[in-house]
C-alpha cells in the first residue's frame, strides 16, 4: 500500500435506492425498504473508497469482518450515504467505524440508519485469482488483458489494416465461413491487447468477415479433440475477449454480411454498433448441436430482452436482418455493396469528434448498464461443458460433420 492513509481518514459513497436494493416486507409493495445486506454493502464500499487512492497496482482490499446494527429504514428512491472512518491500521488490515445515513427532508437533515465496525485486508489480485483457480480445480486460464504497447503481431487467421486511425479487423478463414478456432481465439486476444495499448494511434475499430459470411461461430469440428478442461478454458477465453470489446478505448463497429451464428453472433452483438447487409442472418444455434450457448447470453439479453433472447437460444433458428433491426440487435441495414463504405463513413464521423470525449462517452454508456460485472458466462460455460460430454452433444457434432439432421434422444 502507498503511504498516506491515516487514522481518521473518511471514505464516503452515495447511492439511490433502486429496485435491486430493496426487500418487500410482508410481500407488500408499499413496504419496500432498503435491505440490510445492501446497507452493509454500502458501508463496506465506503471503506473500500477510503483505501482505493492508496492501493498499489495489482492490489485490492477485501472485507474480512463486519459487525453492523440496522437502526432505521429507507424507502425506494431514497438517497443513502455510507461513511467509513479509519480507526486502526495494523499492517495490511484496516479497521473502520462505519455508518449509513438517509437524506430525509432538507429541514430534518440526514438520519442514521446503520452503524458498526468493519475490517478490510489488502490482497494481491493475482494471488487471489490463483487461489480461486486452485479451489475450483478447473485450472482455467483467464484472458491476459494487459496492454501491448509494442508493434502489431503477425497473424494467420486475421487481417488487420490501419488507415487514418481506423483499424479494420477481418476474420480471415473464408473456407470455413470464418469459424473461430483456437488459433483465431489467440489472435483475437492479441489484437485486443494491442488495441488497449494504442488508444491514440487507433481511435475506431471495424470488425468484419472475409468471403461469404461474417462468422459461422466456433469451429465445431475441433471439439472432439478437446478435453473438457481445455474446452472450458477456451470458452472462458472467448467469453472474456468478446466482453473486452466493451472495455476497449475505441468504439467497435461490426459490419455483418451473410451468417453471424453462435460465437459469430456474439462477436457481432458485443460490438458497440452493428451495421448489416440485407443478406445478414443472426442465430444462436447451439441448442441444435446439443448444448446451450457457452457465453454471450448477458449481452444478448441486454440488447433484445429476455423473451427474444429465449426465443433465439431455445429455438436456434436464424433471424433475418430486418427482424434483427426491429429487435435492436443491429442499428442499420445497408445495400450489399455499401457495407464497408457505410462503416468507414461512421468511423470517419467518429474521428471528427474530440478523442477523449469519445472514449469517455463509450466508457460511461457501458458503465451505466449496472455496477455488477458480467460474470454469468462462467455458469454458461459450466452448463455447456456438462452438456458437451453427453450423448446428445456427440450426436450433434457428428450430424454437423455429416451434414444431416441430428437424432437426439429427447430425454
Amino acid at each position: 500500500m502507498k503511504p498516506g492513509l491515516k487514522v481518521g481518514d473518511v471514505g464516503r459513497l452515495e447511492w439511490t435506492v433502486d429496485p435491486s436494493m430493496i426487500i418487500l416486507l410482508g410481500g407488500d409493495p408499499r413496504a419496500a425498504v432498503f435491505s440490510t445486506p445492501n446497507m452493509i454493502l454500502l458501508m463496506e464500499r465506503a471503506a473500500r473508497e477510503a483505501i482505493r487512492p492508496f492501493l498499489e497496482p495489482g492490489e485490492e482490499s477485501v472485507g474480512v469482518d463486519v459487525q453492523i446494527q440496522h437502526v432505521g429504514g429507507a424507502g425506494l428512491g431514497a438517497s443513502v450515504r455510507g461513511e467509513a472512518r479509519v480507526l486502526t491500521i495494523d499492517g495490511r488490515k484496516i479497521q473502520f467505524e462505519v455508518e449509513a445515513f438517509v437524506e430525509d427532508l432538507p429541514s430534518t437533515g440526514p438520519r442514521r440508519i446503520g452503524h458498526g465496525l468493519h475490517t478490510r485486508a489488502l490482497v494481491s489480485v493475482e494471488r487471489l485469482i490463483e487461489n480461486l483457480s486452485k479451489q475450483s480445480g478447473s485450472g482455467e486460464r483467464a484472458m491476459n488483458l494487459k496492454s501491448n504497447t509494442g508493434p502489431l503481431p503477425n497473424f494467420r487467421t486475421l487481417l488487420v489494416e490501419i488507415d487514418k486511425s481506423i483499424c479494420t479487423v477481418t476474420l480471415n478463414r473464408p473456407r470455413v465461413l470464418n469459424a473461430v478456432n483456437a488459433e483465431m481465439t489467440s489472435e483475437l486476444e492479441q489484437v485486443i491487447a494491442w488495441l488497449f495499448g494504442h488508444p491514440e494511434e487507433v481511435r475506431v475499430v471495424l470488425l468484419r468477415g472475409a468471403g461469404d459470411a461474417f462468422c459461422a461461430g466456433d469451429d465445431v469440428k475441433e471439439l472432439p479433440g478437446f478435453s473438457p478442461e481445455y474446452a472450458r478454458e477456451l470458452s472462458y477465453r472467448q467469453a472474456e475477449l468478446y466482453l473486452a470489446f466493451e472495455r476497449l478505448p475505441q468504439p467497435v463497429i461490426a459490419l455483418v454480411h451473410g451468417d453471424a451464428f453462435g460465437g459469430g453472433c456474439v462477436a457481432a452483438y458485443s460490438a458497440d454498433m452493428r451495421i448489416a447487409r440485407h443478406d445478414a442472418r443472426f442465430a444462436m444455434p447451439e441448442i441444435k448441436l446439443g448444448w446451450p450457448p457457452g457465453y454471450g447470453i448477458a449481452q444478448l439479453t441486454a440488447l433484445v430482452g429476455k423473451s427474444r433472447a429465449l426465443e433465439m437460444c431455445l429455438m436456434g433458428q436464424p433471424i433475418a436482418a430486418t427482424r434483427a433491426l426491429e429487435w435492436g440487435l443491429i442499428s442499420e441495414i445497408v445495400p450489399g455493396a455499401s457495407l464497408m463504405k457505410r462503416g468507414m463513413q461512421i468511423a470517419e464521423s467518429m474521428l471528427a469528434m474530440p478523442a477523449e470525449a469519445l472514449r469517455a462517452t463509450k466508457r460511461l454508456v457501458h458503465l451505466d448498464e449496472g455496477s455488477h460485472a458480467k460474470v454469468a458466462y462462467r455458469a454458461d460455460t459450466d452448463a455447456y461443458i456438462r452438456c458437451l460430454q453427453m450423448e446428445d452433444a456427440r450426436e450433434g457434432i457428428q450430424a454437423f460433420i455429416d451434414k444431416r439432421a441430428p437424432r437426439f434422444r429427447g430425454k
